[in-house]
């Protein structure tokens, strides 16, 4: 039986369009949601054909019942994988011990985690730096790493050079780790 993705974004959705445009990830994809209504990848997954939904925290009385509401809304689906493209916000342990859940992150883990990686990683002067995919567990950017891919960091690099390299690195290596996990779930 084919593995079941649902996705979750909270911007643009270039890495949420990267699985949508692969053909053989995109038949596997059964639902996209986010945090953030309205947002630009909920748009990209709706164009696609790919049912979506919403939890905004700010509609929820705390946390807890946001992430309450999430885990209900993401079961509601029944995945066999979640795959994080640019969501940003922290699951909690509910979330992440019910759902094996997948992330990638614009630095090697376990250096330079959390949201600041490539800013971190030019301020600590180091010559490389690159992405991890990794499973999700309760902490930030602690869970076991999956596969990694060096990028290097060129001279005169700034934030947003370095973060196109890295992100030119991050989508193949991200679609084939996904590609190679529904392997291991069929």
């Amino acid at each position: 039986m084919p593995a079941r993705l649902v996705v979750l974004a909270s911007g643009s959705g270039t890495t949420l369009q990267a699985i949508l445009d692969d053909p053989v990830l995109r038949p596997l994809v059964v639902a996209a949601g986010t945090d953030v209504p309205g947002c630009a990848a909920m748009t990209r997954s709706g164009a696609a054909g790919v049912p979506t939904f919403a939890v905004a925290l700010r509609d929820q009385p705390d946390r807890a019942a946001w992430n309450a509401a999430l885990a209900e809304r993401i079961a509601a689906f029944e995945p066999d994988l979640v795959v994080l493209a640019g969501f940003m916000r922290l699951l909690a342990h509910e979330i992440v011990t019910r759902f094996r859940i997948v992330n990638t992150h614009p630095a090697l883990l376990p250096a330079f985690p959390g949201a600041h990686a490539i800013r971190d990683a030019l301020a600590a002067g180091a010559d490389r730096t690159g992405v991890t995919v990794h499973w999700v567990d309760e902490g930030v950017d602690t869970g076991p790493v999956i596969a990694q891919v060096p990028v290097a960091v060129e001279p005169g690099d700034d934030e947003n050079t370095l973060r196109e390299r890295i992100q030119a690195a991050e989508k193949p290596l991200y679609i084939e780790t996904i590609r190679l996990l529904c392997k291991e779930i069929e």
